[in-house]
């Protein structure tokens, strides 16, 4: 229950759009933060006070080198000079916001602050600097990303090893998905590990909740790569099964050691849908047909489904979860708890452990150079 100097303040709601912020801790530590301004699609939202209390400064961290570029900031590697900790530290980009927070970095504090489980990167507290410009979200640090792994590594993952980091996804997905929450952006960039094997979903800057009656979303979500062919022809109606398209794009990227659907423009990925999955049709997607941007695409005739081409030696149960995350109609598509019910997971090889997970040299820590360690810098505010 939050309190300062005593007092019972669980009774205060802050609100935006609807958003209930009193679960957010305040701190008697820092500053005042009560006179911010929030800027919400240009609006003023200034009688607004969000409870980020009082939060603790970013002068208490000192930074060891940028680690990677989340949807919404830059991510720092860090140390809390407080407890020692090594912490990962996401900038919030105010790019286009003059005078307030954006409503995409409001978004994902609220949902992160909710969000408790082993497979979802945790928001330890938010810090400020001396101008509004300047907001911080500490997190949980992982050494690796799987985008660094694959592109470093020598040798692919084993197929054991594929099933322990897509086994690991889908609970944490199953997560998110219970509590109504879809990421919408679900690449291998966005899949953290830690040295113990632990991989965690990152970067929620476009996570929306869903729910009755549907909110309209921006069909511009999801790097093109893991884009489900639902929003490339503009559906209207948002639902986990874009996720779960993603899923079966990492598991395929990860059995393959590299991407499946590489497209470089909208109308190149639909038409390389079509080429590995077929034409999709009326019998096997009601409502295909009438999907907004269905004109604006030339489809090949083309009647083979030619993952099993793809994956020649992947046995029967890996073919159909793989067809199963990649059902044209969204609403038949897998979902992870029906993924994580497979019998692939099941059969040999066995997921391994993540704790028998290999260990990698730590190639986030190395984009800023042998040096980065050896002259650490207070985080600039």
């Amino acid at each position: 229950m939050p309190s300062v100097r005593g007092q019972d303040w669980s009774h205060v709601k802050q609100s935006v759009r609807g958003q209930d912020w009193s679960h957010v801790k305040p701190s008697v530590r820092g500053q005042d933060w009560s006179h911010v301004k929030l800027c919400v699609r240009g609006q003023d939202w200034s009688h607004v006070k969000p409870s980020f209390g009082s939060c603790r400064s970013v002068r208490e961290f000192e930074k060891f080198n940028r680690i990677g570029e989340g949807t919404y900031g830059i991510v720092y590697r860090a140390r809390d000079t407080k407890s020692d900790e090594i912490v990962a530290l996401k900038k919030v980009r105010m790019d286009k916001e003059k005078d307030g927070i954006p409503i995409s970095s409001l978004r994902e504090i609220n949902l992160l602050l909710r969000l408790r489980h082993s497979n979802i990167v945790e928001l330890k507290e938010v810090v400020v600097g001396s101008h509004l410009e300047s907001l911080f979200l500490v997190m949980s640090y992982c050494e690796q990303d799987l985008a660094s792994l694959l592109e470093n590594m020598q040798t692919p993952f084993s197929e054991a090893q594929v099933k322990c980091i897509v086994l690991q996804l889908l609970r944490g997905l199953e997560y998110l998905h219970h509590n109504f929450i879809i990421h919408r952006d679900l690449k291998v960039s966005n899949l953290l590990m830690t040295d113990k094997g632990c991989v965690k979903i990152a970067d929620f800057g476009l996570a929306r909740m869903y729910g009755i009656p549907q909110q309209p979303m921006t069909p511009r979500v999801v790097t093109l790569w893991y884009r489900a062919p639902e929003l490339l022809l503009g559906t209207k109606s948002q639902t986990t099964a874009l996720d779960m398209w993603a899923v079966g794009c990492i598991l395929a990227e990860l059995l393959a050691h590299k991407p499946l659907l590489p497209g470089t423009s909208e109308i190149q990925q639909v038409d390389l849908i079509v080429q590995l999955l077929g034409t999709p049709n009326e019998n096997i997607w009601p409502g295909f047909s009438q999907l907004p941007l269905i004109s604006q695409y030339s489809l090949r005739k083309q009647p083979y489904n030619n993952l099993k081409n793809k994956f020649t030696w992947l046995s029967d149960a890996g073919h159909r979860l793989l067809n199963q995350l990649f059902m044209y109609n969204p609403q038949r598509r897998a979902t992870a708890k029906d993924s994580l019910e497979s019998s692939y997971f099941k059969e040999k090889p066995l997921p391994c452990e993540p704790d028998l997970m290999p260990t990698f040299p730590h190639h986030r820590n190395k984009r800023a150079g042998p040096s980065a360690d050896s002259h650490p810098k207070r985080v600039k505010v």
